[in-house]
């Protein structure tokens, strides 16, 4: 059978091969111990190869950024296709990036003491996250396809939902228990709760609230 897929181009390949290794020096020796130079060693390309494609160690990171957010809406798309009660898919969406994300848990707290700088590169409001950031932002958008929503809070439920994402992900870098199983109990029990206030925010006097809420969400500036 004839396909018309294309094998990835040689620079994406090299790209590609940077960042995995990148990726498992991270694991191996954490974030802070590990140099663009034995990174490009172990990757077998030149030092100024390396800055090439990433030219520095936190570009590397958002790389990484990317590459999660990309693993992550791939596996939500059967999710997202299939349909069904908002808060099921929220809760398998949420599972789904649990799973991408589970085989870099060694090393999380590593970028997690960069990310939580509000002026470093690495963290996820950052403007150099912009665009993993938007990507994110962008699947709870789908998310929300076919969902009955107060029409004055469709605009912001997109980022609200990522933030609470953004609270699963912190929860999670801290998450000691095996597996990270406590992550995965706080999906499955706080997804049903999102889906119930989001039906209570078309009720007459809860809306009011709701929309108190999220203008307040966008004057002290966190919607963009």
């Amino acid at each position: 059978m004839e396909t018309d897929a294309k094998p990835p181009a040689k620079g994406e390949q090299t790209r590609a091969l940077i960042l995995e290794t990148a990726l498992r020096l991270f694991r191996e020796n954490g974030y802070d111990k590990t140099t663009m130079r034995a990174i490009a060693k172990e990757a077998g390309v030149s030092v100024g190869n390396a800055y090439y494609y990433f030219e520095s160690k936190e570009h590397l990171v958002q790389g990484f950024y990317d590459h999660m957010v990309a693993e992550h809406r791939a596996r939500s798309a059967p999710v997202l296709a299939a349909g069904g009660d908002f808060a099921d898919r929220l809760r398998e969406v949420l599972l789904a990036w649990l799973d991408v994300s589970g085989p870099y848990h060694a090393f999380a707290t590593q970028f997690f003491k960069n990310a939580a700088d509000p002026n470093s590169p690495l963290s996820p409001f950052s403007e150099e996250s912009g665009a993993a950031r938007a990507d994110g932002i962008a699947l709870h958008r789908a998310l929300l396809d076919g969902v009955k929503v107060d029409p004055q809070l469709r605009d912001d439920l997109p980022e609200l939902l990522w933030l609470f994402q953004m609270g699963i992900v912190l929860f999670w870098v801290h998450d000691r228990s095996e597996g990270q199983a406590n992550s995965r109990t706080l999906v499955r029990r706080s997804a049903p709760m999102v889906g119930r206030l989001l039906q209570l925010s078309r009720v007459p006097g809860v809306r009011k609230v709701a929309r108190e809420a999220t203008q307040l969400f966008r004057d002290v500036g966190w919607a963009r």
